[in-house]
C-alpha cells in the first residue's frame, strides 16, 4: 500500500469514526489496484488517482453511517441481506463488505462484464457472503427470489429519485430501507419523487445532506422506509419507470 493512500483512508475514515484493520485497508488497496487495472480495458471508472478514488468512491461509499447511528448499527450487527443495485464497478457494495464484513451483500448490474470482474474481486480478497446478480432491476423486482427479500438496498446510481425507487423498492422487505447515495442538493427532486415514493409502499425517515472531506462535493443520503408492501403491478415492465416516472403525468 503506498502511503498517500494510507493516509487518504485513514484521515478519511477518521473523520467517519470509523475504524478498519490492516487487513480491510489492505483488501481496499488491492481492490483499487485490480479495478485501475480492469480499467484499462473497459470503461468502470473515470477516477483512477488515489487521492481521488479513496476521497470520491471509497469515503463516499462509507459515508452512509452519516444517514444516523441506527443505519450504522444496523450494518455491523450481521444478519442482514443488502443488495446494491447498479453497483457498476462495486460502488458502495464491495467497499461496504469489506468495512463491514458481517453483512451478506448482491451486488446486481444489467452488464454482465461488470460482474465477471466483480466475480475476480470477491475471488481475490477472499470475501465471503457477497454474490453477484445479473438482470434488469424491472425484472428482478418482480422475481418472487428477490422481491422483498433484502433488509436494506442501496443504490449510487444516476437515475432520478422516481424511477430510482421503482427500480429499489420493490427489493426492499416490509420495515426494511432503501438508502439511495444521490449528489448534491436532493429537495427539490425529493419532492417530485414524493408520490412514487408512497405508492410503492416507502416512506421518507431522513435526507442528510454532507460534503466529501477537502472539497466542495456535496452528497445526500436519503433513508425511506418501506412501511407497506410494494404493489404487484411494480416495478412496471422493463423501460417504463425510466420513460414515464410515476407521477410524472
Amino acid at each position: 500500500m503506498t502511503e498517500l493512500f494510507r493516509t487518504e483512508l485513514e484521515d478519511g475514515i477518521k473523520l467517519l469514526n470509523i475504524e478498519l484493520s490492516e487487513k480491510q485497508k489492505e483488501q481496499l488497496y488491492e481492490y483499487y489496484n485490480m479495478l485501475v487495472e480492469k480499467n484499462k480495458v473497459m470503461n468502470l471508472t473515470a477516477i483512477t488517482e488515489e487521492k481521488e478514488f479513496v476521497k470520491k468512491h471509497i469515503i463516499d461509499s462509507l459515508a452512509i453511517i452519516n444517514a444516523g447511528e441506527e443505519i450504522t448499527n444496523i450494518l455491523t450487527k450481521g444478519d442482514i441481506d443488502l443488495i446494491d443495485v447498479g453497483t457498476g464497478a462495486g460502488l458502495p457494495g464491495i467497499v461496504l463488505k469489506i468495512a463491514f464484513p458481517k453483512l451478506r451483500i448482491t451486488l446486481f448490474d444489467s452488464l454482465m462484464k461488470r460482474l465477471k470482474f466483480l466475480d475476480e474481486v470477491i475471488d481475490k480478497l477472499d470475501l465471503k457472503d457477497i454474490t453477484t446478480l445479473h438482470g434488469r432491476a424491472e425484472d428482478i423486482g418482480r422475481d418472487k427470489k428477490y422481491r422483498e427479500k433484502f433488509d436494506i438496498v442501496v443504490s449510487r446510481a444516476v437515475a432520478n429519485m422516481s424511477t430510482l425507487s421503482e427500480y429499489c423498492i420493490p427489493l426492499v422487505k416490509p420495515l426494511g430501507l432503501f438508502i439511495p447515495y444521490k449528489s448534491g442538493e436532493i429537495k427539490d427532486e425529493l419532492k417530485i419523487a414524493e408520490k412514487a415514493i408512497r405508492i410503492l409502499g416507502g416512506e421518507v425517515c431522513s435526507s442528510e445532506l454532507y460534503e466529501l472531506p477537502e472539497s466542495d462535493i456535496k452528497r445526500s443520503l436519503i433513508v425511506i422506509e418501506k412501511i407497506k408492501r410494494t404493489p404487484m403491478e411494480y416495478p412496471r415492465k422493463a423501460g417504463v419507470p425510466a420513460k414515464e416516472p410515476i407521477g410524472s403525468k
